[in-house]
């Protein structure tokens, strides 16, 4: 079984469904590593559960500094109280998604849909490799210090990804498209 394979395994149940394997989490969404390995329908060790934490590209997940438990760092479809600070953004992040849903993203702005935030990147060329998971990407250009000025929230989770509860249309702009968002 693939490091891939695994990881996605890892993300189905540390952001969806602990339920699936009788796994349970904290508030803060960790889980015992002892417990994940002894009920993962994956083939699954320690030192693999390790070297998939350290080599994933997306770094999607954390080990806590005692060793003895594990949680997404985001995209939890259930609350989790991941113990993040506000924090002020930079001024433009970025959001890839597919074109075809473009249209109702400029009606609705980005919605957190099932998740617990949007999720926003630090650079356009991360934004575009999400998008292309989707189908043929656009990048969005968030004006996001325009937006904290404007009192929304931003925090920044431990692999770097910028999360918000939502983002108005009026902070939209398409990356390689109509220029900077709107003042």
């Amino acid at each position: 079984m693939t490091d891939k394979t695994v990881s996605k395994f890892l993300s189905y149940v540390l952001r969806h469904k602990p339920e699936e394997i009788d796994l349970t989490l904290d508030a803060g969404g960790w889980a015992m590593i002892d417990d994940l390995l002894a009920r993962a329908t994956v083939p699954l060790d320690r030192t693999a559960l390790e070297r998939i934490v350290a080599n994933s590209d997306k770094q999607r997940f954390a080990i806590s500094p005692d060793g003895l438990r594990i949680r997404a760092n985001q995209g939890h479809s259930f609350d989790v109280d991941l113990g993040l600070a506000p924090l002020p953004p930079p001024d433009l992040l970025y959001h890839g998604t597919a074109t075809r849903n473009l249209d109702a993203i400029r009606a609705e702005g980005l919605n957190k849909r099932a998740r617990q935030h949007v999720h926003l990147s630090p650079d356009p060329e991360t934004a575009r490799s999400v998008g292309m998971r989707y189908g043929p990407p656009v990048v969005l250009k968030i004006a996001a210090g325009r937006m904290h000025g404007a009192g929304h929230v931003f925090f920044r989770s431990q692999n770097g990804v910028w999360l918000t509860e939502h983002v108005p249309p009026a902070f939209l702009g398409t990356h390689a498209g109509d220029g900077p968002p709107r003042a």
